[in-house]
């Protein structure tokens, strides 16, 4: 007798959770975006929202919280309730680099977030005040090392994926300039725009409609090859041999919310990055959409943590 109430209460237990699947979302779902608005966090959060609240009949709200390079939102979503109502639009380095950067974390990204898809990935611009003398990476690096750490550059904030792109470039460069955070991307692209700091490594996705309008100059961009959406600028590769350095972004959610639920935000989101107008959207960001699976994107996660944990020992980026 115990054994089949054990087994009816599985069967409850399944028809529920099932049930609960089917019926998501039966109201507005909130997405964190650990930034401010306006960066390609924020960008890409948004472009995917609005075409879910379409799919789902019910609003998808974005919720800036930014601060403490992501780990203000990340605590905020990873404290959240674990039903699906709750999704944290996070960029690679919150949960793959901070964790090696903080020595006291609110929230530990391994045990408390479950990975359901990385939505679009693309690479950093290094962009310069319009009226700062290098028009090259070359130029840069020569300039910096003349004068070392003389020069500051702008961040979305310590241990953001802006700020270790920009480490990444100096240790290959092997030049010391100055960090200076910020609470999120677009603040520290206006302060480059104002001369406030004369350098910054934004999101391409965050700083093309600035540089298209030449309201910044853009020097070099992280991927390998060129952007197709800014030809003219070259590659950091092209200067500093073998550089790359690629941004992402994606959904995590609460440990605890129910796969089936899981599943039917990876469906619908993989769903949507297919529509010609996201492609397109991505496109002209100079984006990619992904759509890799929770398991994919799980090891994808780890594979970086790891990888970021032997930079960040490298670069001596520990903070208290």
């Amino acid at each position: 007798m115990r054994v089949l109430q054990i087994l009816a209460l599985c069967v409850a237990s399944l028809t529920a959770a099932s049930a609960a699947a089917q019926s998501y979302p039966g109201k507005s779902v909130r997405v964190i975006v650990p930034f401010a608005a306006g960066g390609a966090t924020d960008i890409v959060a948004r472009v995917v929202a609005q075409k879910l609240g379409e799919t789902w009949g019910q609003q998808v709200v974005v919720d800036n919280r930014a601060g403490a390079g992501g780990n203000i939102g990340g605590e905020l979503a990873a404290k959240s309730t674990p039903d699906g109502y709750t999704l944290f639009m996070t960029s690679g380095s919150i949960i793959t680099a901070n964790q090696h950067i903080y020595k006291k974390m609110p929230f530990d990204p391994a045990k408390d977030l479950v990975p359901v898809i990385n939505v679009a990935n693309g690479p950093q611009v290094l962009i310069v005040t319009p009226t700062f003398p290098p028009k090259t990476v070359k130029e840069l690096i020569a300039l910096a090392k003349a004068h070392p750490r003389e020069i500051s550059y702008g961040s979305a904030g310590f241990g953001s994926q802006t700020h270790l792109a920009a480490e990444n470039f100096l240790y290959a460069a092997k030049i010391e300039i100055v960090h200076i955070p910020y609470k999120g991307e677009a603040p520290a692209i206006v302060d480059t725009m104002a001369g406030q700091v004369p350098f910054s490594t934004p999101n391409l996705a965050a700083a093309i409609n600035y540089i298209q309008q030449k309201k910044l100059r853009a020097l070099g961009v992280t991927s390998k090859q060129r952007s197709p959406q800014l030809p003219d600028v070259p590659a950091v590769a092209e200067t500093v041999p073998g550089f790359e350095n690629l941004g992402w972004f994606g959904f995590v959610v609460p440990t605890g919310t129910p796969k089936d639920v899981i599943d039917k935000i990876y469906r619908d989101t993989a769903k949507a990055l297919e529509a010609a107008d996201i492609k397109s959207r991505f496109e002209g960001l100079g984006m990619a959409p992904v759509g890799s699976n929770p398991a994919e994107f799980g090891k994808y996660i780890r594979d970086e943590t790891e990888r970021w944990a032997k930079i960040v020992r490298e670069r001596k980026l520990q903070v208290d």
